[in-house]
């Protein structure tokens, strides 16, 4: 049945306020994952090591989570999610030894990223798309974008108290009660969200294998400058605590957040993979310019400003990948770009920790910055004139 624009059916509801609580917990671990290990006594490399596998393992869960949800169901699937997040949490709060906190990164719902990468993300975002129509699938995508990242901004304002050892692992109990919440939360959708159209998860992706080698690329460079490696660096490199970062990290997410609801107005006007590239390559020289600023005064400014335009991409994106593939692919395709971003980010954690344990600080923020400029450009070039399903009747309203 069609959802009529401005009345969002009662399974978007559900979804968005899931969405919420978890990225509340995302953003107060963002912020606190990092310095937190530091604190425990984890070398820079250990530290690289425990977020790539978070990130990692965030991506590659999606397709194990797609094929289980397709063969159990997707309520049931969500609900088990949420229960990986609570034991990561428990893990975070009370585990000591590297190996242990190497398990939590294995959950995949560590929070090393963003809101936008983990097991849950392609199921929620097939259910997205069949909750609203196709001429309002655009904004319907950036207003999902947009709970989390002020659902996010909370939760990083919250990580401003995170002062002590104790009250961050407080934070991280807090983290594990959460994900018990979004585990029930998934039993209340309705049976409508099990009904998808007939026809193989994973059928010929070609059209989003092309995309998935361009994603892996920027990925790759988005690992290396990924939030909580931000404020590792920015803690290293000028001795931010989190006092400062909390609060930092939560404008920078409050400013991405205002952006996203113009994102789908946008990708009205403009098309999706217009709106992909040129919201994105401003954000990319932004943060080429980070590690010259001279204070860090200097380089927030910097990143608030990257803020204003670095997530605009994200709504565009997923609206995109669901439109190119027919209904029955549109978890696995989600699914396996996730996956290839998600293994492609996961090496930036790593290489960004050997680079500051080797004092070159730069480094991560020019080759990241570089690699991304590479992905925007070979994105235009590539892509520009495929549209999606849906964008021949709603492009230019």
């Amino acid at each position: 049945m069609e959802v009529r624009p401005g009345h969002p059916s009662r399974n978007l509801r559900i979804l968005l306020i899931g969405r919420v609580l978890r990225a509340f917990g995302f953003g107060f671990a963002t912020v606190l994952l990092a310095i937190d290990l530091q604190g425990r006594g984890l070398s820079s490399t250990e530290i690289g090591v425990v977020l790539a596998v978070g990130l990692a393992a965030a991506s590659l869960t999606g397709l194990l989570t797609v094929m289980v949800a397709s063969r159990l169901s997707r309520r049931a699937t969500l609900a088990a999610i949420g229960a990986l997040m609570s034991l990561c949490g428990l893990d975070l709060a009370l585990a000591g030894p590297f190996w242990l906190l190497v398990l939590s990164g294995l959950t995949g719902m560590m929070g090393a990223a963003s809101v936008d990468l983990g097991p849950f993300l392609a199921i929620e975002q097939a259910i997205l798309t069949r909750a609203v129509p196709p001429t309002t699938r655009n904004r319907a995508f950036a207003r999902y974008s947009l709970a989390g990242a002020l659902a996010g901004a909370a939760g990083g304002f919250a990580a401003g108290l995170g002062t002590t050892p104790l009250r961050v692992q407080g934070f991280f109990i807090l983290f594990a009660l959460l994900g018990l919440i979004t585990a029930l939360t998934p039993l209340l959708l309705s049976d409508e969200v099990e009904h998808e159209a007939q026809g193989p998860i994973f059928g010929s992706f070609r059209p989003v294998m092309g995309l998935s080698a361009l994603f892996s690329l920027d990925s790759l460079g988005n690992g290396l400058v990924v939030n909580s490696v931000l404020a590792y660096w920015l803690h290293i490199r000028f001795g931010a605590t989190p006092a400062v970062l909390g609060p930092s990290f939560a404008v920078m997410s409050l400013l991405g957040a205002l952006s996203l609801e113009m994102s789908g107005r946008l990708a009205d006007r403009i098309g999706l993979v217009n709106t992909m590239v040129f919201t994105h390559l401003p954000s990319n020289v932004l943060v080429m310019l980070v590690p010259f600023a001279p204070g860090l005064g200097w380089a927030l400014a910097l990143l608030f400003l990257r803020a204003t335009v670095v997530q605009m991409d994200q709504p565009a994106r997923q609206a995109y990948v669901v439109s190119i593939v027919r209904p029955s692919e549109r978890g696995g395709a989600l699914a396996l770009t996730g996956a290839v971003r998600g293994v492609a980010q996961s090496f930036g954690p790593a290489v960004t920790g050997v680079a500051i344990h080797a004092a070159a600080l730069g480094l991560p923020f020019l080759l990241g910055g570089g690699l991304k400029l590479s992905y925007d450009l070979a994105l235009y070039c590539g892509f520009r004139q495929r549209k999606g399903d849906h964008e021949a009747v709603g492009l230019g309203r």
